[in-house]
């Protein structure tokens, strides 16, 4: 198999029943994951100064 990324080639690795490839020159790995994370909620300055004082 050929590394999407830099055309080296892949290493399979397992772990039980799961495995995965990656590319030990570029460091690729076939891994999913969610590069998106939800909005954060922004704190008004009142809530601010009233969490410093009460804390």
């Amino acid at each position: 198999m050929e590394c999407p990324r830099c055309q080296g080639s892949l290493e399979e690795l397992s772990l039980g029943e799961v495995s995965t490839v990656s590319c030990p020159h570029c460091s690729y790995a076939d891994i999913p994951v969610e590069h998106e994370r939800p909005p954060e909620e922004r704190e008004s300055w009142r809530d601010a100064f009233n969490r410093f004082y009460d804390g």
